[in-house]
């Protein structure tokens, strides 16, 4: 994944619907005070703060964002790089998942409270170095 140098005001201003736009800029606030980073445009339209390089035992390594989202017309895609146990995923309320993404439709319906955790936890889990699935090192 790379940064697309493309402007994330300009990005959000055309998401679809209003719903993801105002989450969106939730995220964006929520992400910023957590990392003290700015966010910057990444391939696919994801937003992201900080870069990291992870890699795995298998070999797969790579780019990321420490910290990500994409505002989709379905859903924002919240990209964790942490594995996050299922009574917490439950207290953020209403989402569906996947391997390392969390899919919320509309913030107003979750507890921002715990997906703040959530966040600070793959956060911090990066500035770490990982585990021993996966290894992360910063790069700015």
């Amino acid at each position: 994944m790379e940064k697309t140098g493309r402007d994330v005001a300009e990005h959000v201003a055309q998401v679809t619907p209003a719903v993801r736009r105002r989450d969106a800029q939730t995220l964006i606030e929520l992400m910023r005070e957590i990392s003290g980073r700015e966010p910057e445009m990444w391939t696919a339209g994801i937003i992201g703060f900080g870069a990291c390089r992870y890699a795995y035992p298998t070999g797969t390594e790579g780019d990321s964002p420490i910290l990500a989202f994409a505002a989709r017309k379905p859903a924002s895609t919240l990209y964790l790089l942490e594995e996050i146990d299922a009574h917490t995923l439950d207290a953020v309320g209403p989402h569906t998942r996947s391997k390392g993404c969390l899919y919320l439709k509309n913030l107003d319906d979750n507890d921002l409270g715990v997906l703040r955790r959530i966040l600070d936890a793959s956060y911090a889990h990066v500035l770490s170095g990982g585990d021993g699935y996966a290894e992360f090192t910063v790069l700015d």
